[in-house]
């Protein structure tokens, strides 16, 4: 089913930090990746096939222009597939496979599987119950290997959404929250949205006063314009309305584009324009946990 058995040296050439396929081998809906913010390898599971979501944002790189290969969800189907790459990845090929794209041995493991595809992961139906069954076959093939919900936040406030992240924190499990703005100007420009600003920051928030979220957050240069002191001012300031509220913040991890955007006009910004922005964190969440993800890992963490 996967391609790991047969060309190790092109599945190879799909682990790095500056390409993220969401292909591997013939599968469909289970890949791997190389992720800088787990630092190791990344078991992604695609739930959004059809490349349909909810946020447009302008540093995405999904291409919509090609259609999809599938639009529907196989859960058996994306089952077996992920039950090969556990299988895979306990037989130590994908940390083999991470050595020959030039991983650093640290992070030559699997790090997490991932709920991370070509759009909002819980915006599809299922979503809930599948947590419950990846979440009861890595158990079995990988015990203590995280699961990750990598998020946009907009659907928390759905009951359905809150019982898979019930089931999602009952087995260990992390939620990578995306926050790029401090303004409603702003969040509608970067994420491309009809999606209120104020249910994001409110999702968010209700999430953290369950249990601790990490905030991911994305900045770039846009035709060569750094983001405004004032929009990170007021995004540090959101950060640090959820702490007061009584909201547990795990980590903010500040990052920048790392492969080629859709428009030539979004480039990385520098590893110390990204702790001038850590800065900002640090001080609205004193005792807070903040990283800074350059986009190529020699430039920083």
């Amino acid at each position: 089913m996967t391609g790991s058995h047969h060309d190790a040296g092109r599945e190879a050439a799909k682990l790095r930090t500056d390409s993220h396929p969401r292909t591997f081998g013939t599968n469909r809906y289970v890949y791997a990746v190389l992720s800088r913010r787990a630092r190791g390898v990344s078991i992604g599971i695609n739930v959004n096939p059809d490349k349909v979501c909810n946020f447009a944002c302008i540093y995405c790189q999904v291409d919509r222009t090609v259609p999809p290969a599938v639009t529907e969800v196989d859960v058996e189907r994306l089952l077996a597939e992920l039950d090969e790459m556990l299988e895979v990845a306990a037989a130590g090929r994908l940390g083999e496979l991470a050595a020959l794209g030039g991983a650093p041995p640290a992070w030559r493991r699997v790090a997490d599987v991932a709920f991370s595809g070509d759009g909002e992961p819980t915006s599809w139906p299922g979503w809930p119950d599948l947590v419950e069954r990846v979440g009861d076959l890595l158990a079995r093939r990988l015990p203590g290997v995280p699961m990750t919900l990598i998020t946009n936040a907009s659907l928390f406030h759905l009951e359905r959404v809150r019982r898979g992240l019930d089931a999602l924190a009952a087995r260990g499990g992390r939620v990578w929250a995306k926050l790029d703005a401090g303004t409603e100007e702003r969040f509608h420009h970067v994420n491309g949205t009809r999606v209120p600003f104020r249910r994001v920051l409110d999702n968010i928030r209700g999430e953290a006063l369950r249990r601790p979220v990490v905030v991911q957050s994305l900045f770039f240069r846009e035709a060569g314009v750094p983001p405004a002191r004032e929009e990170i001012e007021a995004w540090a300031a959101r950060l640090a309305e959820i702490r007061a509220a009584g909201g547990a913040i795990a980590e903010v991890q500040v990052t920048t584009v790392a492969r080629r955007p859709p428009s030539p006009e979004i480039t990385a910004l520098s590893p110390a324009e990204l702790e001038e922005i850590a800065a900002a964190a640090r001080r609205a969440l004193p005792e807070g946990r903040v990283e800074t993800y350059p986009a190529r890992p020699e430039d920083g963490r």
